[in-house]
């Protein structure tokens, strides 16, 4: 009877304690995304008594008291997962209305016959500058004062290759900001300080955001969440803005009206780039200088792009616990790596001969000589994205051999990554498919449209094959040296005999061994007198997966490198080929090109950090 009894109190108790735990189970859901995220710390786990050493009484108490003390901490993660929501959402309306109302006057400046200009535009971007250059520096200063404001630094966040390529870009958009200044100080006399003024602030705010990132974009902060994440989430506005700014001025310029669309009715009239056409410059240096800033806006809408997505990164780290300290440490080496570089490199040299060929003979207005260099220049880039599109197979082909573990857990900074190279690559997408409809519909007559049809082809298939190549890549675990070591055979139980001896001598080592006709090095952990009398090379060799996994991402990134180059400073077949324009009339096809092409643009450059990052992990 009294066990019977006892069994019954049991049953009970577990009916109880499982009521229990499904009570608890919502608040315990919506707190394990937040913790998983590393936003929230987990609660702390408590050793539990064994059941033969205490009574029922007492487990039944230390289980509630330990259930109790598990929902309070769920209970606190909940709340902070409902201030972190919140957070996100007034930032991100911050964000929303700045851009909107940035992207409308952005777009009436383009047009003559809207009463907006372009002064009226850069009053705002100043306004935007000088707020984000306040709020960095006053974060700046209150976390050097601040001991416990940054506690923890995500190691994937702003590696210190993107921030040389911040401080490269920004110091090119210095010489830039300084070249329009003495540009319109020619033009002083008779147009608004304002021209001056944006320049010289937009100088200044470089320096400071440079300086900003280079020091916090590891950052993890913990105090005035809020205030921090709506300051950069004003910092990415602002740098978004500038860089619709950029790209819109240079679109303008890059943009050629047909000649026979200069007489014809339109209801508007693009704005000129440059001064009123009734101002004249007061020195002769200002064709020069106008000139030489129009070739460094691509490195300026590369810089703005890069502290948009280093902002972001350090918008979701706000808050985040977690400190990675399994970060491996990568470096770049070319030893080993001959083909790929060797073979990028006549291909960019190559390249860039036929584009300055192409600016040369287009510029120079002949028809026949422009048919000649676009077909050259087809030629050139069919020739690239064909290469490439092998090499991204190859590439496919030995992830599916490789060994390595794809990563675990989420980042802000793959994540992020990931995404822009998807999204920006719609850009190359949307005029690739375009034209293929209007060379199809056309009848692709004339051996300029079929190569014209071909390029537009193969670049949309190398783009599919290179976003898999990327993306698989990014998400495989860095290589590891001691993973994969030449393996050493000599006499398997003279060396089993030695390792065993040299790991029993050492206190509390544990190991767990394994019988086996022949041992590596690899395969044991034992002491280093136990390898003493069999001298290994400090250094290993290459394996042949790793060895063409680091060519083709080589080769791609150099291949990358020149498709930006070629569009970034001027390259135009969208227009000099005039067929889109006639199948899509002009207005409607310079808005698919200008709209497309900086994001092609910047997919180019991207997949040229993403492929460096591919380079160092394998």
């Amino acid at each position: 009877m009294k066990t019977r009894a006892k069994t019954e109190v049991m049953m009970l108790l577990q009916q109880v304690m499982l009521f229990c735990s499904k009570g608890i189970h919502k608040m315990t859901s919506e707190a394990e995304m937040a913790v998983e995220e590393g936003y929230i710390s987990p609660p702390p786990t408590r050793p539990t008594l064994p059941s033969t050493q205490c009574s029922i009484h007492l487990g039944v108490q230390a289980g509630s008291m330990r259930r109790g003390s598990d929902v309070f901490s769920t209970s606190r993660g909940t709340v902070s997962e409902r201030g972190r929501n919140r957070s996100w959402l007034l930032s991100s309306i911050i964000t929303f209305n700045v851009l909107i109302l940035g992207i409308a006057l952005v777009s009436g400046s383009v047009f003559n016959n809207i009463k907006i200009n372009a002064i009226n535009l850069q009053i705002f971007l100043i306004v935007l500058i000088i707020l984000t250059t306040a709020w960095m520096l006053y974060y700046t200063i209150y976390t050097s004062r601040e001991d416990h404001a940054v506690l923890y630094k995500d190691s994937h966040a702003g590696p210190v290759w993107l921030r040389g390529g911040l401080v490269l870009f920004g110091l090119c958009s210095l010489i830039m900001d300084v070249f329009k200044i003495a540009n319109y100080v020619g033009y002083l006399h008779c147009d608004s300080a304002v021209k001056i003024a944006f320049p010289v602030v937009q100088a200044v705010f470089i320096l400071v955001q440079t300086y900003f990132l280079w020091l916090h974009a590891k950052d993890c902060v913990q105090l005035q969440r809020n205030i921090t994440r709506c300051g950069l989430m004003l910092t990415l506005s602002t740098n978004l803005m500038l860089w619709m700014a950029a790209v819109t001025e240079e679109s303008i310029h890059q943009t050629v009206v047909p000649p026979e669309d200069d007489n014809s009715t339109h209801s508007y009239d693009i704005r000129a780039p440059g001064g009123s056409s009734s101002c004249n410059c007061s020195h002769s240096a200002c064709a020069v200088l106008e000139k030489a800033y129009y070739y460094l806006y691509p490195f300026n809408i590369e810089y703005s792009l890069f502290a948009s997505a280093m902002a972001y990164v350090m918008w979701k780290n706000v808050g985040r616990l977690v400190d990675e300290h399994n970060h491996h440490s990568l470096h770049f080496r070319l030893k080993d790596v001959l083909v790929g570089p060797a073979v990028g490199l006549v291909m960019l040299v190559a390249g860039l001969g036929t584009f300055v060929i192409y600016k040369v003979d287009v510029e120079k207005g002949d028809p026949g000589k422009r048919d000649t260099v676009l077909m050259i220049h087809y030629v050139m880039n069919t020739v690239a994205v064909t290469l490439m599109s092998v090499s991204t197979v190859a590439g496919c082909a030995i992830y599916r051999l490789d060994q390595r573990d794809h990563v675990s857990g989420k980042n802000p900074t793959r994540s992020l990554d990931v995404g822009l190279l998807i999204g920006a690559s719609f850009g190359q997408f949307t005029i690739c498919y375009f034209t293929i409809v209007a060379v199809v519909a056309t009848g692709a007559e004339g051996h300029l449209n079929a190569l014209n049809l071909a390029v537009s082809l193969l670049t949309v298939i190398q783009l599919c094959l290179q976003n898999i190549f990327i993306i698989e890549g990014l998400h495989r675990e860095p290589f590891h040296e001691d993973m994969h070591q030449a393996s050493v055979f000599t006499n398997p139980y003279v060396l089993q005999a030695q390792a065993h001896r040299d790991i029993h001598n050492l206190p509390g080592t544990f190991m767990e061994t394994k019988t086996s006709p022949a041992l590596t090095v690899h395969s044991m952990h034992v002491a280093p007198s136990a390898l003493s009398s069999s001298p290994l090379p400090q250094r290993h060799r290459l394996t042949w997966k790793r060895r063409a996994l680091k060519e083709i991402c080589a080769f791609l990134l150099l291949c990358n490198i020149l498709l930006w180059i070629m569009p970034a400073f001027g390259a135009r077949p969208q227009f000099d080929n005039p067929i889109g324009a006639e199948f899509y009339e002009f207005t409607m096809w310079a808005a698919v090109v200008n709209i497309g092409l900086p994001f092609g643009i910047f997919y180019r450059m991207h997949s040229v950090a993403s492929l460096f990052e591919v380079f160092l992990t394998s």
